[in-house]
């Protein structure tokens, strides 16, 4: 259970208001060429790639997203492994259910813990075993002593 160079709330905090951002982006350029407006108000097929984008591109993008990547910190598992599509669901499916089932309290313990402890894990990090990092995949094989990257 190593941690190397974690990332804290602020960074943290910025590279989801870039994805954020982006996404809103994204989304509007596919909504106007669908649907001819940019911002569609109701639930559509469309929002499933917000919740695509933070499931997959970190498993395919070595934990990182857009605003991760801008802002060069990305999620990385305990174990040195590359984060999978079961570490992927822990961290934002299970997390989202116990987010949700606490009313959102889980949301402000977790802002705490990453401000607060000195790895700077959230509650979707314990549950999903991974923590933010700045260090790139290169670093963690030094860091670990493996080929995983």
């Amino acid at each position: 259970m190593l941690t190397s160079n974690p990332a804290g709330f602020w960074i943290r905090f910025f590279a989801l208001i870039l994805d954020g951002i982006f996404m809103f982006i994204v989304i509007g350029i596919i909504a106007t060429i669908v649907y001819g407006q940019f911002y569609i108000e109701r639930f559509t097929v469309l929002d499933t790639f917000d919740f695509l984008y933070h499931l997959l591109l970190p498993v395919f993008w070595y934990g990182y997203t857009v605003g991760k990547k801008v802002l060069g910190v990305r999620i990385a598992r305990l174990d040195g492994e590359k984060v999978g599509l079961g570490t992927m669901l822990m961290r934002n499916v299970v997390a989202g259910l116990v987010y949700a089932l606490t009313f959102g309290i889980a949301v402000i313990v977790s802002a705490f813990m990453v401000g607060l402890r000195e790895d700077s894990r959230s509650v979707h990090d314990f549950i999903a075993g991974t923590y933010v990092t700045y260090n790139p995949p290169e670093e963690l094989d030094n860091v670990y002593g493996n080929d995983h990257y």
